[in-house]
């Protein structure tokens, strides 16, 4: 068979096109198998000071979130496990909700605002994550609460109000995640704004009512296991005679 100089050169460029469509793809599989929380990171250090966000700060740097939001997006949630996945939503959840605050901001003074007459923003379905359009409560109650069965959840997690625990200026990441969860029950059980003992009454926020099964129905040990010396002293000064009363929540935005 003669030599074909051109047939020859044509199998060449398909065969350098082929290695970098396979190049592209390998790149971009490992850009979504591993998460980078970099941007996230200079966002909340820059935007979340003294527990406060910074909305408007957030929304001048609004392009740089969706690019989080994206990678978020992308991530092939099947190549997490353990804390690395609990970590990823709860990043997920938090980063979200900024920007649902930020659709609205700053025509708004609480997230409960945005939604309609027979919606809220919690089952509003705008995540983006493995093909699939998803809302807030999605995350919470059927991936974050069911899967990992760990109460702490509920002070990572950040609805953008006052009585929410507030919102970590750094993200969660796996090889840390139990000291970071320890350290926001710590500091939410210890704030005398969401817990306190007058009397014979505890006093404290209604996430422990809302969420009482996480609790196993005794939130008073939870409180126990995370209070301050002093507080623990004036629990245990009650015996078994200690009242409960929840809080009022208070919806307004956190800033």
């Amino acid at each position: 068979m003669p030599y074909n100089k051109k047939a020859s050169m044509q199998n060449s460029f398909k065969y350098i096109i082929g290695l970098y469509i396979l190049l592209f793809f390998a790149v971009n599989s490992m850009a979504e198998d591993n998460i980078d929380n970099q941007i996230y990171a200079s966002l909340l250090k820059k935007h979340v000071i003294n527990n406060k966000v910074n909305y408007d700060g957030f929304k001048k740097d609004e392009k740089l979130l969706d690019e989080y939001l994206a990678i978020l997006s992308r991530t092939n949630i099947k190549s997490l496990s353990g804390n690395d996945l609990f970590a990823f939503y709860i990043n997920a959840y938090n980063a979200f909700t900024i920007k649902l605050v930020l659709t609205k901001y700053p025509g708004i003074n609480s997230i409960k605002e945005i939604g309609g007459f027979f919606s809220n923003p919690w089952n509003k379905k705008f995540i983006s994550l493995q093909k699939k359009t998803v809302s807030l409560d999605y995350i919470e109650h059927k991936i974050l609460r069911p899967k990992f069965k760990d109460p702490r959840v509920h002070f990572a997690i950040n609805c953008a109000s006052k009585s929410c625990p507030p919102l970590r200026n750094e993200p969660y990441e796996g090889q840390i995640l139990a000291t970071q969860l320890d350290a926001q029950a710590k500091d939410f059980i210890n704030n005398k704004k969401n817990v306190f003992v007058k009397d014979d009454t505890l006093f404290t926020s209604k996430i422990f009512k809302w969420f009482e099964d996480d609790f196993s129905d005794n939130s008073l040990f939870f409180i126990k296991s995370y209070a301050s010396k002093e507080l623990k002293e004036k629990l245990n000064s009650t015996k078994n005679n200690i009242k409960t009363v929840y809080l009022d929540y208070d919806w307004s935005l956190n800033r």
